[in-house]
């Protein structure tokens, strides 16, 4: 089977190496560090450990890369996007292997990784690829015989540093407007599932990138993710992750050069569910939206307000279908959820839902370990949760749905704003108006939906700036605007 192969592919390798300047090398300290499969809690492999001492090796790379006259600099724009549609082929042609690699790596069932995550990174990959030759200035009408106008030229050496809930997705999310910008990058994948994003290298190199265009450095977030944050080589640094890291991100942003920052963080989701919806509808997106990925995503609808007349209808169906939630082995086709990315995690969940229980919520269904190998974690729901709860304000990322009751429309939207998150918001109702009148209210970055040709960021504590879509390649360009004078005006 492709699992058996990858996983004698990946021991056979043992250790696995830095990527810099196209090349495979050893950390410079010689460290390295193992990763585990969550699943069984097994050791997959150990990888080399990258530091500051070869942060600023990748640097020195990617600023030789994008120095004037190389040969990325002079590439034609319509050229990267043809070796950013290479990339995009080589992940096509590659997906079983890598959602292969991805699933015993994180713990994501198989088949969601294959349809959902190398679907959306195929397509990201696509969607930058057709942007490169299109990223357009303006021409400005001035007073006088001058004429005006903007480009839209990269910022430099762009440090990306990815979770570990959605790796695959997250590099492309970073690397397609970067390089569509004709950026260089110095990329850290998150320490726990650093697999797909090295393999992701070998089809970069494989796809043609010049060397020093793309660094991939696994490594931890204190040594290697510090030294990105605060390297004075490093023009721009995005980052997805907790808003507790994304403040000593900015925080180091603004001590070194004033890099330019981009930070998709935290969300705590309100999930809004009127009594004239569709009930089975509300009921199945509402489980999707908190148990998906075993409730590890930023966009988790975790705050879910039910309208009083549908409330324990409501909660019964959800706490039916949660305790027909299958969790199991990631290569089990059945499976629906895989088990927390690390014992950590499990133990910061189970923490979570014992403080919903001392608080007095109900729970109706699960809140413990499950009785496997690895780290998995019954699908919980709480009932009767109030809006002080720690559950209710505090971003869990596992599998926990908490149901508040309602009773208008302004009490509502007051109290879907009253967190220090803003990241998305959800809306059931026949009712366009309600919808509207919801959409429009929330203090959320996206009211739903994420493909690639959205702008998905947050507001408040949630994040800066957008990714993906026209607004993603802002974040890695900056405007230049250049005047001349002309002998004579034709207007």
């Amino acid at each position: 089977s492709v699992f058996a192969a990858v996983q004698t592919f990946i021991l056979l390798l043992v250790l696995i190496d830095i990527f810099i300047n196209n090349e495979w090398q050893d950390s410079v300290s010689g460290k390295v560090f193992p990763v585990y499969n969550p699943a069984t809690g097994e050791q997959i492999c150990e990888v080399q450990e990258a530091d500051k001492a070869d942060v600023d090796k990748a640097v020195q790379a990617a600023r030789l890369a994008f120095s004037l006259g190389s040969v990325w600099r002079r590439m034609d724009a319509s050229e990267r996007g043809r070796l950013l549609s290479k990339l995009a082929d080589l992940v096509e042609r590659d997906s079983v292997y890598l959602a292969t690699i991805e699933s015993l790596d994180s713990g994501k069932p198989f088949l969601p990784t294959l349809f959902v995550d190398l679907q959306g990174t195929i397509k990201t990959l696509r969607y930058f690829a057709g942007y490169a030759d299109k990223i357009h200035g303006t021409s400005i009408p001035m007073d006088g015989e001058y004429l005006t106008f903007t480009r839209y030229e990269p910022i430099g050496v762009c440090g990306q540093i990815i979770p570990w809930n959605f790796p695959l997705m997250m590099t492309a999310w970073k690397l397609g407007p970067a390089l569509a910008c004709g950026n260089t990058v110095v990329l850290k994948p998150a320490e726990q599932t650093p697999l797909t994003c090295l393999y992701i290298a070998a089809l970069i190199k494989e796809a043609g990138f010049p060397p020093g265009v793309i660094n991939i450095l696994p490594g931890f977030g204190p040594t290697a993710g510090a030294a990105i944050a605060s390297h004075m080589g490093i023009d721009k640094v995005a980052f997805t992750g907790s808003t507790e890291v994304g403040k000593l991100i900015q925080e180091a942003a603004g001590k070194s050069n004033l890099k330019r920052v981009t930070l998709e963080l935290g969300g705590k989701n309100p999930n809004i569910i009127f009594a004239d919806a569709d009930l089975d509808l509300a009921v199945e997106q509402a489980h999707q939206g908190v148990f998906f990925n075993a409730g590890q995503c930023c966009t988790a609808g975790s705050r879910i307000y039910v309208e009083e007349p549908i409330y324990d209808e409501f909660v019964r169906r959800s706490v039916e279908r949660a305790k027909r939630r299958i969790v199991g082995s990631p290569f089990d086709p059945t499976t629906e959820q895989g088990p927390q990315i690390s014992c950590e995690q499990q133990n910061r969940v189970l923490e979570f839902i014992q403080s919903g229980i001392s608080e007095g919520a109900k729970l109706e269904c699960g809140g413990k370990a499950l009785g496997l190998k690895g780290f998995f974690i019954e699908p919980t729901v709480f009932s009767n949760v109030r809006d002080d709860m720690r559950i209710a304000r505090e971003e869990i990322f596992g599998p926990v749905q908490q149901i508040m009751k309602f009773k208008t429309i302004e009490e509502v939207i007051e109290r879907a704003n009253n967190s220090d998150y803003g990241l998305v918001a959800a809306v059931f109702t026949n009712d366009i108006n309600k919808a509207m009148t919801i959409s429009t209210a929330m203090q959320a970055g996206t009211v739903w939906y994420v493909p690639s040709a959205c702008p998905f960021g947050g507001y408040k504590m949630s994040g800066n700036g957008r990714e993906l879509g026209e607004n993603g390649l802002k974040e890695y360009s900056e405007v230049k605007t250049i005047t001349m004078k002309m002998v004579a005006k034709n207007s």
